[in-house]
């Protein structure tokens, strides 16, 4: 791991972005059931799943830091008729910044969602995912740190 003990604890924030495409029967069907499938509540899952996620980034991705999460926020909408974007915003106050924690919370909701929805079709395509910005330590990138 990297050693941050020389760095200044600061307020971080990161904001990563993820799609989901679906065949448009798939989510026409999605739309008309109120976002349900034979598992359940999709979207509901789908941030429980990525709030586990940011949570044990750690765990996951061999050297990053474990990091006190002060917020952690979802927003799940249709981008298209056919693509749902998902969102994770993360924030802590540390010395190390919360990056990967926010592309892993984005990326474990749209593999949630397609868990939840291969029944359907195996078709569905997860991706882009992204990191729209980050507020925090040496330098500030993109969109990040205005939202929760």
């Amino acid at each position: 791991m990297v050693d941050v003990s020389a760095k200044p604890v600061t307020a971080r924030a990161a904001l990563a972005r993820c799609r989901v495409r679906f065949p448009a029967a798939v989510a026409a069907q999605l739309r008309a059931g109120g976002m349900k499938s034979k598992k359940g509540a999709v979207i509901d899952t789908a941030i429980v799943a990525g709030t586990m996620a940011v949570k044990r980034t750690h765990e996951l991705i061999p050297f990053c830091h474990p990091l006190p999460i002060d917020a952690c926020r979802f927003a799940v909408e249709w981008a298209t008729d056919t693509a749902l974007s998902i969102e994770c915003e993360v924030r802590t106050v540390h010395r190390t910044g919360v990056e990967m924690e926010a592309l892993t919370g984005a990326t474990v909701a749209a593999l949630t969602v397609y868990d939840m929805c291969k029944a359907l079709s195996h078709a569905i395509v997860i991706g882009p995912a992204q990191l729209a910005g980050k507020r925090g330590g040496k330098r500030d990138f993109g969109v990040a740190g205005q939202g929760a």
